[in-house]
């Protein structure tokens, strides 16, 4: 079976094509390397350096590769991005996407599994709760927005032209290989900087100086494993929250990476970020049901620091 990963040069995408990889897949991965970098391309996977928002190149591909699948993790990724220029968010997110479907339409494809935000698109969780896939969203950013809107457009082209979908609403995503950019960079904002020995700063979640945002991370290998059981049509579910159900807040991840990093952080405390959510967490017992049990924040901290102390 063939699978394309759409941002596969990046973070997430380069974990999901090697994984397909070991899984048996055949691979290609399509980027545009405005974030991407051509050493996260596992071997053994074909390359297409093409930009989404170029529906004649994207068009090429689909009509050179065919594939069954695609798992489509290529966007604009920040939130704070999104706020200062909804226009490129849209370009990207949006335009960007319709691009893949009508391709996948065109080619035949059979699946597309879609790299959606559980992080952003419930807007405001009420303390104690998990969002769960049938709650109403309330995106409060652009990129939450863009995010749901193609998430319509999937159901949209289903009902139309039978093109089968899953959606992922993915939690805070950390792991080796991250960038600082995009909602769940602080990981690998710390990281860098920890070892750098610069300040790092939390911003706030409510007042100046408390613990900052609640949010649910979750590692790069379960994002992994819910895609490829996706592609396999292994998920009876048409939205599958990809994340632990386990609050953390941004002080205690600075000081459980301070811990594994094994250095002393300059650590001050900022004003609250124009688009941030203060509370988010997500139900996520259907994918327990698929995976097992999930890495947890220490066991992945320890090998996302390991990394960036190697890295």
């Amino acid at each position: 079976m063939k699978i394309l990963v759409t941002g596969g040069a990046g973070f997430i995408g380069s974990h999901i094509a090697q994984g397909a990889l070991e899984a048996g897949y055949e691979v290609a991965v399509l980027d545009n390397l405005s974030n991407g970098k051509l050493e996260n391309i596992p071997s053994g996977a074909k390359f297409y350096q093409v930009d989404i928002r170029d529906a004649a190149k994207l068009e090429g591909v689909f009509a050179e590769f065919k594939p069954d699948v695609v798992s489509h993790q290529a966007a604009q990724a920040s939130v704070s991005i999104s706020v200062r220029d909804p226009i490129l968010d849209a370009q990207c997110n949006i335009i960007g996407s319709l691009n893949v479907l009508e391709a996948a339409k065109k080619y035949g494809t059979q699946r597309v599994i879609f790299a959606s935000t559980g992080g952003a698109i419930y807007g405001e969780v009420p303390e104690g709760q998990k969002a769960h896939p049938s709650w109403a969203t309330h995106p409060i950013s652009p990129y939450a927005t863009s995010k749901r809107s193609t998430e319509f457009y999937l159901e949209t082209y289903r009902i139309q032209y039978g093109l089968q979908y899953t959606i992922l609403r993915y939690g805070n995503v950390y792991g080796p290989r991250q960038d600082p950019h995009g909602e769940a960079g602080v990981v690998a904002i710390f990281a860098r900087r920890l070892l750098e020995g610069k300040p790092i700063k939390v911003n706030a979640r409510k007042a100046f100086g408390d613990g900052g945002c609640v949010r649910d991370y979750i590692y790069v290998s379960d994002v992994v494993k819910a895609n490829l059981a996706a592609a396999k049509g292994e998920v009876t579910v048409a939205v599958l929250n990809v994340g632990t159900g386990i609050p953390s807040d941004t002080l205690t991840l600075a000081k459980k990476l301070e811990e594994y990093l094994g250095v002393t952080a300059d650590l001050g405390y900022g004003e609250q970020r124009a688009g941030d959510l203060e509370y988010s967490l997500l139900d996520s017992s259907d994918l327990e049901g698929l995976v097992g049990q999930t890495v947890s924040l220490e066991a992945g901290l320890k090998e996302t620091a390991a990394w960036f102390r190697a890295n």
